[in-house]
């Protein structure tokens, strides 16, 4: 298998940096919860700022956790996303971009999860991206969960716009667990399988995943693994044995 380039970033972690009590001896030494965190792990997902805002002076808290090369990726508000369905959100996404921009450089990317109802409309989505993009030019990924988004006219707009398609798993609608969009970021986002939230993954399936996300970096993509099986605190472990095998 070809090696990645090594200065290729590879970010690991979990939505939200909660400890839970069985892993706590595995993030020792002092400090908040996230402190310990990312000492350990390389990224974190916030996911709180899909149900409510947050100042910027929070984010900048948050920021000023971390290590240098730690990166977050932020949920976009439910607001946009699932209220609105991605339509007139121009105020709503210069209040939302007020807050993340306290992240500062920790900042890595934006997902924009959308609801499993919402169909590709070439005309909405094309005045939702163009939006954002006049508002904000870092990373983009989207995690469509209808089955319109994977045809090409879809595939070509996200390209376009330089966002990449989150890789989901469970694969459903069939063919979200393959990465897609923009090439530039492949991000993987891990609910649970078969138990969505509650299962944890196997040695052998996260032995299957660290072989993506070399094979991604390979390609020169930036690449995050996002462990969103969190209802039982399986996330935190997988994320922490999936950091021991792609530092083999």
């Amino acid at each position: 298998m070809t090696k990645p380039p090594p200065d290729t970033p590879l970010l690991i972690g979990t939505a939200g940096w909660t400890l839970p009590r069985d892993e706590a001896a595995a993030f020792p030494g002092e400090g908040t919860h996230l402190q310990r965190y990312a000492a350990r792990l390389t990224a974190a997902e916030i996911n709180s700022s899909f149900y409510r805002p947050h100042r910027a002076s929070t984010y900048g808290r948050w920021a000023s956790s971390v290590p240098n090369g730690f990166r977050f990726s932020v949920k976009m508000p439910k607001e946009i996303t699932h209220s609105a369905r991605l339509k007139e959100v121009e105020e709503l996404l210069d209040s939302f971009l007020r807050g993340v921009q306290g992240l500062g450089k920790t900042l890595g990317c934006l997902l924009i999860q959308l609801p499993p109802s919402l169909t590709f409309e070439a005309a909405v989505a094309n005045r939702f991206f163009t939006a954002l993009r006049d508002r904000f030019p870092g990373g983009l990924v989207c995690e469509p969960r209808h089955a319109s988004w994977l045809q090409p006219d879809a595939e070509t707009m996200l390209t376009e716009f330089r966002v990449a398609r989150v890789a989901a798993d469970p694969d459903q609608p069939p063919g979200v667990g393959e990465p897609g969009g923009w090439s530039g970021i492949r991000y993987f986002r891990l609910h649970g399988s078969p138990r969505m939230y509650y299962s944890c993954y196997s040695g052998t399936e996260l032995v299957r995943v660290s072989e993506q996300l070399t094979q991604a970096r390979a390609q020169g993509s930036t690449v995050w693994c996002i462990f969103d099986n969190t209802a039982q605190g399986a996330a935190t472990r997988n994320a922490r044995e999936l950091m021991h095998l792609a530092s083999e």
